[in-house]
């Protein structure tokens, strides 16, 4: 079987990162190359993109996928400044021992992205390696990326983005305290700490799922800065898990699962009205979200 690298950054292990691999496996046993941190954030760090997984959660889908390993680089400005050529000899043959190299059709590197796709696959043959250029896959008319499937979340799209992914979009983050007017409206919600990367969808209300320590619970979710109350606060992530009661989860690790779009935010002319829709979107949300 010949060593095979297939090489990207695979944010979120969409549907085409997933036609990459399967190509690759076609040639013999996958090592993914991937990068981290994001190399825009490196070569251009004022269009550092947001992140659709975590890294620790992108290589185990990229395990499950089908690669056979997966090798992270880190990406340096040192890293950025190899050209095309000490990229194949110093990464592609003396580190990995390729091969065979499998690439997106997008897939360019060395500095400044001087080396393309059709370069690599020319000069392959001189270093030992054969190459494997995929068309990007399309949906819907349009190609699938990262980038696309950020748009759409971001703007609350998320059963589109869930769509090109092939799974549910999801936040994960600890558990904090908020104000906890939920508990005392009867809707105790958990408020979810973020990182700067994450990728937040649109101000809204969202059916989906709630987990904390391997435990599921049908969820309704609420974006923005509940313009209701009086008071100027930041954007806030927080979830209501489903007819339950009592949880105690301050400080747990959660994982927030986006199934569909309810509605926007809206302000209401006090609580009750505020109550009477809250109830409409458990009861959507229950509806929709039944495991």
């Amino acid at each position: 079987m010949s060593k095979v690298v297939a090489i990207g950054i695979f944010d979120g292990v969409h549907s085409g990162h997933q036609q990459i691999i399967a190509n690759a496996k076609h040639d013999g046993d996958v090592t993914i190359m991937t990068f981290d941190p994001h190399p825009v954030s490196v070569v251009a760090p004022e269009r550092t993109p947001t992140q659709l997984l975590p890294i620790k959660d992108r290589i185990e889908f990229l395990k499950q996928a089908g690669a056979a390993s997966v090798e992270v680089v880190n990406f340096t400005k040192e890293f950025s400044q190899l050209s095309a050529d000490q990229f194949i000899e110093d990464i592609l043959v003396g580190r990995f021992a390729a091969e065979h190299v499998v690439i997106g059709e997008n897939f360019n590197f060395g500095f400044k992205a001087q080396g393309t796709p059709k370069y690599l696959s020319e000069v392959g043959p001189k270093y030992g390696f054969g190459v494997t250029i995929v068309k990007l896959q399309e949906n819907r008319g349009s190609t699938i990326s990262s980038t696309r499937i950020r748009s759409l979340i971001i703007d609350g799209q998320v059963e589109r983005a869930n769509e090109l992914l092939t799974r549910n979009f999801y936040l994960t983050g600890p558990v904090v305290h908020g104000e906890k007017r939920g508990r005392e409206i009867g809707y105790p919600t958990a408020n979810i700490g973020l990182t700067a990367l994450a990728t937040i969808p649109a101000d809204g209300v969202y059916a989906g799922w709630l987990t904390v320590e391997d435990i599921k619970w049908p969820a309704a979710i609420s974006i923005g800065t509940n313009p209701t109350f009086p008071g100027v606060r930041g954007r806030q992530v927080e979830a209501y898990a489903l007819d339950q009661v009592g949880l105690d989860l301050y400080d747990k690790q959660a994982k927030l699962e986006f199934g569909f779009r309810l509605r926007d935010t809206l302000k209401f002319d006090g609580l009750a009205p505020l109550l009477e829709q809250m109830k409409k979107d458990c009861d959507k949300a229950r509806e929709l979200t039944r495991i």
